[in-house]
């Protein structure tokens, strides 16, 4: 049996909720699965459609925490077959009991942000007692694991596995012929599909957006996610005079959100560092890949794990309109596009589940 103890996890949505379902899904190929996790809306609807076991830990989050350690502490003091526990933040390990993890192997994943924090603070001082609880802490990009050795991870329990991707599912019928009703004979047609968070560069997509007007009069972009930067985005694109080309959505279907990306010409997300939040990794780059879709990301984090720079599109400097600006040209320059689309699709097969489980299995058996 497989334990997974996380609070990031489907119906939720983001990166590290999607690395988390895919992975407990990819264990389940391999023995049974018992999940731990953050209630959330419609937990229950997704639960019931699950094959995983998953049980839900509801209340307020400053009790909750205790809650379910305690639940996680009782269930493995009485199951003795437990092959490996999988937390997915070292806040997940933080109450758990050192003796029941030394009955069996555990892995701690580090995505970035989480575990940014000055060397001898306090927060410091409990990720790296917490991380020294486990066997392997998964770093999901080399800049996270130099990250993470900067902060005072033991280095010698970091290993680098990327975060997976599901294969691409057909586009249905009626996703299909929206997501065209959408685009219309617009070109080109770009993408970004992510929090509305700073670090992911909307605003100076937005700006970009206004100075390729008249180069591609016909240009469109379309932002799918929900954030706390929507009103200062929405704002900014009245500001501009840009919205006949920019379409924000939110809460849409992941039929949708795949048909809109199998029809654009570009995923685009100049990621930069802001504050202490930077980008780990970018799982949305490769799922773009995956449908066939070059991008263009910042050089700021861990971007340049999930872009081969030249071959699946180009590292631009998120921080520099001028620099996302040129990169732009350049991906769209003699139908390049095309061919960074075809060597993304080839590219993200890399990711595919059935691959990425076997560096975990690895470090089990």
């Amino acid at each position: 049996m497989f334990l997974v103890v996380t609070r990031n996890f489907p119906p939720d949505v983001g990166g590290m909720q999607i690395l988390m379902g895919g992975l407990s899904e990819s264990l389940l190929n391999h023995g049974p699965v018992k999940v731990f996790a953050n209630e959330f809306t419609d937990s229950q609807k997704y639960d019931k459609k699950s094959s995983l076991n998953i049980e839900r830990v509801g209340g307020l989050k400053i009790f909750r925490k205790y809650r379910k350690a305690n639940l996680v502490n009782n269930f493995i003091s009485e199951n003795a077959n437990i092959r490996a526990i999988f937390a997915d933040h070292w806040k997940s390990l933080e109450l758990l009991k050192e003796e029941n993890l030394n009955k069996t192997k555990t892995f701690c994943l580090v995505h970035s942000k989480e575990i940014n924090h000055e060397i001898g603070s306090a927060i410091n001082k409990r990720l790296v007692k917490s991380t020294n609880k486990a066997n392997f802490v998964i770093a999901n990009s080399h800049f996270t694991k130099k990250l993470a050795i900067n902060v005072g991870i033991d280095k010698n329990k970091i290993h680098v596995i990327y975060p997976g991707v599901n294969l691409p599912k057909k586009i249905n019928h009626d996703s299909n012929n929206k997501a065209k009703e959408i685009y219309k004979d617009s070109f080109p047609k770009v993408i970004t599909v992510a929090r509305l968070d700073k670090r992911k560069g909307h605003d100076k997509i937005l700006m970009l957006i206004k100075n390729l007007k008249p180069k591609f009069p016909k240009i469109k972009y379309i932002s799918v996610g929900l954030g706390e930067e929507e009103e200062n985005l929405i704002s900014l694109t009245k500001e501009l005079s840009i919205e006949n080309e920019v379409t924000f959505l939110k809460n849409i279907n992941e039929e949708f959100k795949n048909a809109l990306i199998a029809n654009s010409n570009l995923f685009l997300m100049p990621n930069r560092i802001e504050k202490k939040s930077v980008e780990g990794f970018g799982i949305s780059f490769i799922e773009a890949a995956t449908y066939g879709v070059g991008a263009i990301g910042g050089k700021d984090g861990g971007s340049c794990d999930a872009i081969s720079d030249g071959n699946t599109g180009l590292i631009c400097d998120g921080n520099d309109l001028n620099s996302i600006y040129e990169n732009f040209i350049k991906f769209f320059q003699n139908e390049n596009f095309i061919n960074y689309g075809t060597n993304a699709k080839k590219f993200s097969e890399n990711f595919y589940w059935n691959k990425i489980i076997k560096n975990y299995l690895k470090l089990i058996n």
